[in-house]
């Protein structure tokens, strides 16, 4: 196998996810990080193993909820008939035995819903460093010092999630919905934005240009018929 060639192919990402709106939205956020490409949506079990045959995609985002299947019983499955496919965890199930299981049957990562963006951008940075690090070693030889295979076994090369400062006046939590709004919306003006999220104008814009100066947001003017041209924003995915 040529790894050359390999690390310069995108991770192919299949997400197996019941509720197809809380599917887009996940397809948007894992396709803002660059060297990803979602190649398929699966909905229920048939829809899983078909396209985990057809697509062979490199990573799964795997709910545990299913109207027909049980996430973990089915994470023993990929790990049986395509061993060479890792699998994240993307769930409302906070139970401690089921995190658990999930960690012994060999998730890359658990996390939790709402998806925060950062969130899973760190875990799929870290997916693809940790990736990096198996094709170099494969090129160098057959052989891994201990050093290394304590990279591979200790969280897999992941790096804990950093906690970026925000400015003052700043929420997280109120960013992260209102990134998580733009991202599903096609764009969103100042008033769109306040009454969704049930925060005054100001407030609103000040969040929304944060955005935009933080790189996560676009803004353009929008020129009506009569009155002010009004700024209209997009998410950095769709700009």
């Amino acid at each position: 196998m040529n790894y050359a060639k390999q690390q310069e192919q995108a991770v192919r990402v299949l997400i197996i996810e019941d509720d197809l709106r809380i599917a887009e939205v996940n397809r948007r956020f894992v396709e803002k990080v660059s060297g990803y490409e979602v190649v398929g949506i699966a909905a229920n079990m048939e829809e899983a193993k078909d396209q985990l045959e057809l697509l062979q995609p490199d990573l799964v985002l795997l709910d545990i909820y299913f109207p027909d299947m049980n996430g973990l019983a089915f994470l023993t499955y990929i790990k049986e008939h395509h061993p060479d496919c890792d699998v994240i965890m993307l769930t409302a199930a906070k139970e401690v035995e089921t995190v658990v299981d999930a960690i012994r049957y060999g998730v890359y990562d658990f996390i939790t819903k709402p998806l925060i963006f950062s969130r899973l951008q760190e875990t799929l940075r870290s997916y693809q460093e940790y990736q990096g690090k198996i094709r170099a070693w494969r090129e160098e030889g057959e052989t891994i010092n201990q050093e290394e295979i304590d990279q591979l076994i200790r969280g897999k090369g992941m790096k804990a999630p950093k906690e970026s400062k925000l400015v003052k006046g700043i929420d997280r939590i109120t960013l992260e919905k209102i990134s998580s709004f733009l991202m599903q919306a096609e764009s969103a003006t100042t008033d769109q934005v306040s009454k969704e999220t049930g925060i005054s104008r100001s407030t609103a814009r000040r969040y929304l240009e944060y955005l935009v100066a933080m790189g996560e947001a676009s803004a353009d003017l929008s020129y009506g018929v009569v009155g002010r041209p009004e700024r209209v924003y997009r998410s950095a995915g769709k700009s």
